[in-house]
This record gives C-alpha cells, structure tokens and sequence, in this order.
C-alpha cells in the first residue's frame, strides 16, 4: 500500500552505501560528495525515520582483486572489512556536523574507534534517533557487504533495504555497456537470481527473499532520491516478491 502525502513508506530501513559513491570518479574518499551524502542523510533522519546504514570499502580496498593477484582471499577480505571502518567514520564525522547523533559498530571490536555491534544496543540506538552506522561487513570473509546489510536489516527488524548506487535502479543488461538497456521499475526476487540481475549477490537475494525484506535500488547521487524513495514516489526499482 502506498503511504498518504506526507507520510514515509517505512519507518526503519536500512540504507545500504557502496565503496564507490564515497569515492567519486576515483580511488580514496570524495569529501565533497561524503558531505553530499550526508545532507540527503540528515533530511531523512530529521524526518522521523529510524535509519541504520552499512558502507562498503571498495573505493579503498577490494579483497577479491587483492586475491586475484595472489593475496590470500580469507586475508585481503579482512583488510576489505578495515577498510569500511575508514569509510564509516567519515560518515559519522559528516553526519555529526550535521547535528545528528550517531553510533558506528563494528563486527571486528576496535572499541578505540567504534561499539561492537551488538544487535540489542544498535536497535536501542534507532529508537533513540540515533543513526547507526555499520562497518566491517559481517566480520566473516567471503561476505560482501550487501550480504552484512540484509544480514543486520533482519537483526534490527527493519522495514526495508535501501541500496544507494550510481546507477538509477536495476537493469536487463549493463546500461554502460548497451544503449538500449531497460530500466526495471519492480522485479521479483526469483527473477533478480536467475537472470542475474546484478541486484545484490545472491546470497543477499535468497536472504532477503527468505525473509520478505523488500529492496529499493536507486541512484544515490541524483539529490533528493533518498527522501524521495521513503516517502513512497516510484524511484529506482524495487525488488520484492
């Protein structure tokens, strides 16, 4: 059902960001485009929303590269999950500039720096109109992060994945590769596994299918997206069964 004016489609979500849209067009983090993010961050959170967010590395590390090149794979993923912590106090320091009060946890404890996550605390902390941040992955090599954020959106009873990308939503084939790609305005699970439609890993998809949790994929760089998707307006694409 879709939600009356002014009213958000989910109260508590989880938004999902990739390595990439902290780096911009290249390597290392984009402080202009984080403080970006950031503002569309805080728009939300002072609408009511209970938010939690997962961030990726790979605008500084990538583990299955490093391994590609002879790293060991279980190591190059640890140093993968180091490397969202990175990007997850970026964040933080951006949204507390903003006025937000924020929690960063950690599935590998460095409690110098961030919580450990504990499930009963980070769902305290969204109660409280905290934003939560959540970094290094799920603390296991071989996840990907999309898989740590449907892992936590189950953990913390959220509504909804929100997977913010440089892309406007979930297409037939690679719209970089192929002028005629068609845009997706809602797919089923099923059909985002055996197509292979570059939604999430699969391991992310079964997980989220298994549990009803609907995905929004959407362009997180076109300003007012993120406000736009939890209000209900038609953004992206959705996955859900």
């Amino acid at each position: 059902m879709a939600p009356k004016n002014g009213e958000l489609r989910w109260k508590r979500v989880l938004l999902k960001l990739s390595g990439e849209v902290f780096g911009g067009e290249g390597a290392g983090i984009d402080w202009q485009r984080v403080r970006r993010i950031g503002e569309e961050i805080t728009q939300v959170a002072k609408s009511g929303a209970e938010l939690a967010i997962v961030v990726g590395g790979g605008n500084i590390w990538r583990g299955r590269t490093a391994a590609r090149q002879g790293m060991d794979r279980a190591t190059a993923d640890y140093a993968g999950m180091v490397a969202t912590v990175i990007n997850a106090l970026c964040l933080q320091d951006v949204l507390e500039d903003e006025g937000l009060d924020t929690r960063v946890q950690t599935a590998i404890e460095m409690r110098e720096v961030a919580e450990p996550f504990i499930r009963r605390r980070a769902i305290r902390h969204m109660e409280k109109r905290r934003v939560v941040i959540f970094a290094a992955g799920s603390g296991n090599p071989f996840f990907t992060t999309d898989t740590a954020a449907v892992l936590r959106a189950i953990e913390t009873q959220a509504q909804a994945i929100l997977k913010g990308t440089k892309v406007d939503g979930v297409y037939d084939k690679d719209p970089v590769q192929h002028s005629d790609a068609t845009l997706y305005s809602t797919v089923t699970y099923q059909d985002a596994l055996t197509q292979r439609l570059q939604v999430m890993d699969s391991t992310a998809i079964s997980l989220s299918m298994d549990n009803e949790l609907p995905i929004v994929v959407f362009n997180i760089n076109e300003e007012g997206n993120l406000k736009r998707v939890l209000f209900g307006e038609t953004v992206g694409t959705l996955v859900t069964g």
